[in-house]
């Protein structure tokens, strides 16, 4: 299954598939057991996330003259760059008169209230207090320990990625209402691939299963649809490093060491009646092909797509983990 090297004899990447069509597949349903699927969630809820919540993507947060605003579970953030290029994040309200500091200006790296002109540089000033943030030069992470309530740790746990500089990144970003749970118990139900996404997957099985005192994964053998009989096959495992993210690596096949990153962000406080999740996908796609590296140098044209191809997925697994949330919410889930 492995994918071709500049030594080794070249492999075309795709296949020619004759498998079943989608009604003719074998159900799913027997192996993805619900208290196998609770149980690797209850495992990845309760691993240490240090505090940190993805709020964005690194790209989007460019230096300029304008802050970016964002909401984490209820708390309003403003975050901004300096003129070297750091990142400063704090409460969104300004300790004067609480304006919303999202709609002030950037100034000489400094933050200047467009109500009455105070200035913020990131320090300590009258109550307001700046909050840890990590550029991981893909996603942008902001710890609040006043949410997450865990013991802080200095820096998040960021996935293994392809070498800098060696894959296209892209990032996508969509809203639904939900909790964070509900987004990661999809991802942790890879079963559902080749039913629910029938225009992306194909042949999709599971060839292990997570242990609970050891390597907890899921391994799936899959392949990716490119027309309705040219597909690309490969080996992939699904892993959740904290409670809400789950990334998928390819270990085998074309494109081995690219990741994709799911993080689910709340946006509403805990117990609302109406909550809201924000989905950060980062997409990290990496090849040992030779053509590859003019992919790298396409890379403007390229993250579109990969945004568009991973907001079409996202469209049919919100209504997923929405309709899960409603079920949980009204006691009517199954199990």
């Amino acid at each position: 299954m492995s994918g071709g090297t500049d030594g080794a004899r070249w492999r075309p990447p795709l296949r020619r598939r004759r498998g079943p069509d989608w009604a003719s597949q074998e159900p799913t349903w027997r192996k993805a057991r619900p208290t196998l699927i609770a149980g690797a969630l209850k495992r990845a809820s309760a691993r240490p996330s240090g505090n940190w919540f993805v709020v964005g993507a690194s790209r989007d947060m460019r230096a300029g003259d304008r802050p970016y605003g964002r909401t984490v579970s209820g708390v309003e953030l403003v975050l901004w760059r300096s003129d070297t290029g750091g990142l400063h994040a704090g409460p969104g309200a300004c300790p004067h008169l609480g304006a919303p500091l999202r709609d002030s200006r950037v100034v000489c790296g400094t933050l200047v209230c467009h109500w009455h002109g105070l200035v913020l540089d990131g320090s300590t000033f009258a109550g307001w207090e700046a909050y840890p943030v990590h550029d991981d030069g893909v996603l942008v992470w902001v710890r609040l320990d006043a949410v997450g309530g865990e013991e802080p740790s200095p820096c998040p746990v960021v996935p293994e990625r392809p070498a800098a500089g060696s894959g296209v990144a892209a990032v996508f970003t969509t809203v639904g209402r939900c909790e964070p749970q509900d987004v990661v118990a999809n991802r942790l139900d890879p079963w559902h691939g080749s039913w629910f996404h029938p225009y992306s997957f194909v042949d999709l099985s599971v060839v292990r299963e997570p242990e609970v005192h050891g390597d907890d994964a899921f391994v799936v053998d899959v392949c990716f649809r490119v027309t309705k009989r040219l597909v690309v096959p490969v080996r992939a495992e699904f892993t959740s490093p904290g409670p809400r993210t789950v990334v998928m690596r390819i270990t085998d096949g074309e494109g081995a060491s690219s990741v994709v990153e799911t993080h689910a962000t709340p946006l509403t406080a805990e117990a609302v009646d109406r909550p809201r999740t924000a989905v950060v996908e980062a997409v990290v796609a990496a090849s040992d092909r030779r053509g590859f590296r003019m992919a790298r140098s396409a890379a403007p044209v390229l993250r579109p797509l990969m945004r568009r191809a991973a907001g079409r997925l996202w469209r049919d697994d919100l209504a997923y983990a929405e309709r899960r949330w409603r079920l949980r919410s009204t006691g009517r889930f199954p199990g």
